[in-house]
């Protein structure tokens, strides 16, 4: 069959209702339409073409495990915008085809990214800008305003920053979050509570530095209270994983929050760590943080 009208629209709207933040291929295949069943991902390709369709609906980019090399180098262009790397070093197999009649036709995808085995974070509207045959790559706009950019025109400086800054928001930071939590069983590595609204993914380096990647081992799953205390250099950690309040904070005198919250902690070890060990926090990256931390004056 050809697509149908609206078919995309009500694809995605199922998307926003979805149980949870994250998605399997069970649930995605579930999709159905005016009565047919129309999965939403393909079980082995990356990239998804239902029959009939003239372009492609979905990307996909497999789980990688920490320590471990992604089959695809999928990286932001210097131009801010998000690559995808093709199927094969062919430009007209019928899966690049298929994307690049997206880019031609208009249409947005939806890009499901691994973040566990099976598990994916579904990011969308994408919308395909850019293809790159001598690179084997397309590029990508991962939020609206970047949809009229044009990686084959040079951006200036200030665009340039600003969609690389809209690309790690809507994709990279988005996709870190669900592998720290996921790491960290959805709990606060300090405080232990787990509800999830009320849990952050916090970069032990900070985004943007040499050593500042958005992967798990350069993260911690922390309560909005905590996130803020170690962002605001009230609270590290060292790299043996202890926990150190700054000295003014503990001689401060005020409600129960302060003295439970944080005074309590002071020198004890964090409370839950990633069960696979290679998920742990780097103690490197711990401690260019905590010379930082030891350093920060006191306001």
């Amino acid at each position: 069959m050809t697509e149908p009208d609206g078919f995309r629209r009500a694809a995605m709207q199922w998307l926003e209702k979805r149980p949870d933040s994250r998605v399997d291929y069970s649930w995605v295949s579930s999709f159905e339409y005016e009565g047919s069943r129309i999965p939403l991902m393909d079980r082995q390709r990356g990239i998804r073409k239902p029959a009939g369709f003239e372009a492609a609906l979905a990307i996909r980019t497999t789980f990688t495990a920490a320590g471990k090399l992604p089959p695809y180098v999928d990286a932001i262009g210097d131009d801010g915008l998000q690559r995808y790397k093709y199927r094969g070093d062919d430009p007209q197999h019928p899966e690049n085809i298929a994307l690049r009649n997206a880019m031609k036709m208009g249409l947005p995808i939806i890009w499901f990214v691994g973040v566990a085995p099976g598990s994916y974070e579904p990011i969308f509207p994408v919308w395909v800008v850019g293809d790159d045959p001598e690179a084997l790559q397309f590029a990508l706009a991962v939020d609206e305003g970047q949809r009229f950019l044009r990686p084959d025109f040079g951006l200036d400086e200030d665009t340039r920053r600003w969609a690389e800054g809209r690309t790690k928001q809507r994709l990279h930071q988005r996709v870190f979050r669900s592998q720290v939590l996921l790491a960290y069983n959805g709990r606060c590595a300090i405080c232990k509570i787990r509800h999830a609204e009320l849990l952050d993914a916090a970069h032990i380096v900070a985004d943007g530095r040499p050593n500042g990647h958005p992967v798990v081992p350069n993260g911690l799953s922390l309560c909005k209270i905590h996130h803020a205390a170690f962002d605001h250099q009230l609270l590290g950690i060292r790299p043996d994983l202890t926990i150190h309040i700054r000295q003014d904070v503990l001689e401060e005198v005020d409600g129960w929050m302060l003295k439970g919250g944080i005074q309590g902690v002071h020198d004890t070890r964090l409370a839950i760590l990633p069960r696979n060990r290679l998920e742990h926090p780097d103690e490197h990256r711990l401690e260019e943080r905590y010379v930082e931390f030891l350093a920060a004056p006191v306001a």
